[in-house]
């Protein structure tokens, strides 16, 4: 991903890159995005990078040895600390739909924050809403006020959230509207996809800002959107 890339995703919401992928595939069917309503701690964020995963639990206590559970906890951070830049938390809460166990929080955002990661998605609870680390966006499922027993039961492998799975590496892009997986076959071509999606968007709306739009210009405008869109 280059730099012109990176600042031109962090500037379009997720519906805008949906769009670019299948302009960029030349045809509708591209999926791999959330399903469902999604709570976004800063509806203005969007948040870029490559996923780093985790599974959690939150519902009941761990089982195993607790220096087992530290252990894997302190690996999960160094894998945060540690994660190629930009990075996208994704952890998958393996309680929902009960999950009780707020891992997102006042102090989790400020220290994935410090490890210069670009945001959170997770299936799962967020509390602090007040208190969350600035510029550091978390998208969920739910907001509680506990975080339960929450531990960490799995690294580096797919996760699931809101029915789309997401793999260590893929490139994710997310905000208040949900998240996508973006295709590696696709971003080579994404800039001028979304350049050309924007246009053929103007074609339309542009138009129908006028002052002297009626159906007519709509009409016009609409034949030549369906001649230019994918």
């Amino acid at each position: 991903m280059t730099p012109s890339l990176l600042t031109l995703l962090n500037s379009v919401d997720t519906p805008t890159v949906c769009n670019a992928i299948e302009v960029a595939q030349g045809q509708r069917g591209f999926n791999a995005f959330t399903r469902g309503t999604v709570l976004a701690s800063d509806p203005n964020r969007v948040m870029v990078g490559y996923a780093v995963t985790a599974k959690i639990r939150g519902l009941t206590p761990p089982t195993e040895a607790p220096e087992a559970t530290r252990a894997r906890r302190m690996q999960y951070y160094r894998n945060m600390a540690e994660a190629p830049k930009p990075s996208v938390c994704v952890v998958e809460d393996e309680d929902v739909p009960n999950a009780i166990g707020a891992f997102w929080g006042e102090v989790n955002t400020v220290v994935h924050k410090g490890f210069g990661m670009a945001g959170a998605l997770t299936n799962g609870v967020m509390r602090d809403l007040g208190d969350m680390a600035p510029d550091f966006p978390v998208v969920a499922g739910s907001i509680g006020p506990s975080h339960g027993f929450v531990h960490v039961t799995a690294l580096d492998v797919p996760v699931t959230v809101f029915e789309m799975v997401v793999r260590p590496g893929d490139l994710i892009h997310a905000d208040r509207h949900g998240a996508v997986v973006i295709p590696p076959e696709v971003v080579d071509q994404l800039e001028a996809a979304i350049a050309r999606m924007q246009s053929n968007e103007r074609l339309v709306l542009d138009p129908a800002r006028s002052e002297n739009f009626d159906f007519a210009a709509f009409e016009a405008a609409w034949t030549a959107f369906e001649k230019a869109r994918t």
